[in-house]
């Protein structure tokens, strides 16, 4: 996965609750055994008109310049429904580094980690400043968030959020599970090292018999 540690880009405003991930990517566009080709399918049944690819231009992420953004600022319990990790695929492979919620479905959540995007939660509050920045913004309305600080910075203010500290590290070096796993080689082998004296018949080789 891509590292991900100081992030800086456009904010894309959906202050919608209960985004689930059938909205994010509808199950007809799933169908692919293949992680590729889901930039083009998130969110398709709000993106393009009904049982089409024609563009629905008053979609956010059809407008300029949000059709550029790195990050995207939701409601409460985004990603809600279904474990369809298909919806985290197609938000990255759209661009989105970070979403910004007060809340998230909990697998939802838990893909968003083990794929190198971020779920950021901040309060009411605080997402209320953000969405006013983009609203009021003359220019392109850019923002910050510091992993390695814990921080989305933006119009000045710097709002702290919390993330588990294993889940920090994946996202900060860009490892899977599997790569945080190994990195533990060491003291793996030295437990299989000391169990198998303890417990050696597990260690055995099974000897099957043809029948």
């Amino acid at each position: 996965m891509e590292p991900l540690i100081r992030v800086e880009g456009i904010a894309a405003p959906l202050p919608i609750d209960n985004v689930d991930t059938d909205a994010i990517i509808p199950s007809r566009e799933t169908r692919s055994v293949a992680r590729t080709g889901y930039a083009e399918k998130l969110f398709a049944n709000w993106r393009y008109e009904p049982g089409t690819r024609i563009v629905n231009p008053d979609f956010v992420l059809n407008k300029g310049p949000y059709d550029r953004a790195s990050f995207l600022v939701a409601g409460t319990n985004f990603g809600c429904g279904s474990s369809r990790e298909a919806a985290v695929w197609a938000l990255k492979q759209f661009g989105i580094r970070c979403v910004i919620a007060e809340s998230y479905g909990a697998i939802f959540y838990n893909n968003c980690m083990r794929n190198g995007l971020l779920p950021a939660v901040l309060n009411k509050d605080q997402i209320a400043i953000i969405l006013d920045y983009i609203d009021n913004c003359e220019g392109e309305p850019n923002i910050t968030v510091d992993l390695e600080q814990c921080e989305v910075l933006v119009a000045g203010h710097a709002f702290s959020f919390e993330i588990n500290a294993r889940d920090r590290e994946m996202l900060l070096s860009g490892a899977d599970e599997v790569e945080m796993t190994l990195r533990n080689r060491d003291k793996i082998e030295s437990f299989r090292e000391t169990d198998s004296k303890t417990r050696p018949w597990l260690y055995k080789p099974r000897q099957y018999q043809n029948s």
